[in-house]
């Protein structure tokens, strides 16, 4: 069994089959559309009542530390931003040489086209990066990088990205499909 191939392959199968074809077409109506009151999405800098707006540029995205307890529903456009900075950005910085990334510093994109750019540049860093570890490469340690999951293998870590990115792609998925079929008032 070539278990670096199957973990990338994994996600890249996800990628290239279900999530990724379910983002065409992707407005930037639907990229910010609020299903639900009080929830967190990327805004114009100062228009959030969130208790942390991240982000260096003219959009920043909601936070509170810690999270509240039911957490926000969050918009399509924070569901982008949290796989494109804190999925795949922070990884890839630490983990494959990539420019260092973080919520603070990012600059969150202002329309769906610009995040789905962003999605796809962080995705094909990832997967390059992940297919360059070789068998050992997936049995090294992640590092400090990872807190306390330093010690373990890289190869849990790219499980743990491919479950956060199969995850948060449903949950994108199904906010397109209730955001089609929303009441129109």
């Amino acid at each position: 069994m070539d278990w670096p191939h199957e973990l990338a392959d994994q996600l890249g199968w996800h990628w290239e089959h279900q999530l990724r074809p379910r983002l065409e077409g992707l407005t930037d109506e639907e990229y910010f559309w609020e299903p639900a009151p009080d929830g967190w999405s990327v805004r114009p800098r100062g228009e959030s009542q969130a208790p942390v707006q991240a982000g260096s540029g003219a959009f920043t995205i909601d936070f509170a530390f810690p999270a509240p307890d039911p957490p926000p529903v969050t918009t399509i456009a924070w569901r982008l931003g949290h796989v494109v900075v804190g999925v795949f950005g922070m990884r890839i910085a630490s983990h494959f040489g990539g420019p260092p990334v973080d919520y603070q510093t990012f600059e969150y994109a202002g329309t769906a086209a610009d995040a789905l750019a962003q999605l796809d540049e962080k995705y094909a860093a990832w997967s390059a990066g992940v297919r360059s570890l070789g068998a050992d490469g997936f049995a090294r340690p992640c590092g400090p990088s990872e807190g306390p999951f330093a010690d373990y293998p890289m190869a849990a870590l790219v499980l743990h990205i491919n479950r956060e990115v199969i995850h948060h792609g449903a949950e994108v998925a199904l906010l397109r499909d209730l955001y089609l079929r929303r009441p129109i008032i």
